[in-house]
């Protein structure tokens, strides 16, 4: 799939883009079940989804920007499957897409969302890093 060094990569590569220098990140990879009662339990939705994030903030006022990225693999290596694209490509999207609403970016649901600027945000510093 991908490396470890190559998620941490890539999630520096988004942080930089965003001109973000102290950031604590931690990227867990969970199964379906882990993620689907991450689901429910914090954001009160139905099912496993892709990837799950909490910005929680700023460690005091110039402290590091500090957040929690969930990705599921299983539904990453579904999204690549329907997309026709190789699953390392779609958990590095998966990384910079937690990293980006880690910083406060937000998207709308459904179709518009590929068309939104934090997808062309995101699908520029993929470009990047592939």
């Amino acid at each position: 799939m991908v490396s470890r060094a190559r998620v941490r990569e890539t999630a520096v590569a988004a942080l930089r883009a965003e001109h973000v220098r102290d950031a604590m990140l931690s990227i867990t990879f969970v199964g379906r079940a882990a993620m689907s009662e991450l689901n429910r339990r914090y954001l009160g939705h139905h099912g496993a989804t892709d990837v799950i994030s909490f910005g929680l903030g700023r460690g005091g006022k110039r402290g590091a920007v500090i957040g929690d990225i969930y990705i599921c693999p299983e539904i990453a290596r579904d999204n690549a499957k329907r997309q026709r694209v190789p699953i390392g490509e779609e958990v590095l999207r998966l990384v910079v897409h937690g990293t980006l609403h880690v910083l406060g970016h937000n998207h709308p649901t459904g179709a518009s969302r590929i068309a939104s600027p934090m997808w062309r945000r995101q699908e520029r510093i993929l470009a990047r890093v592939l």
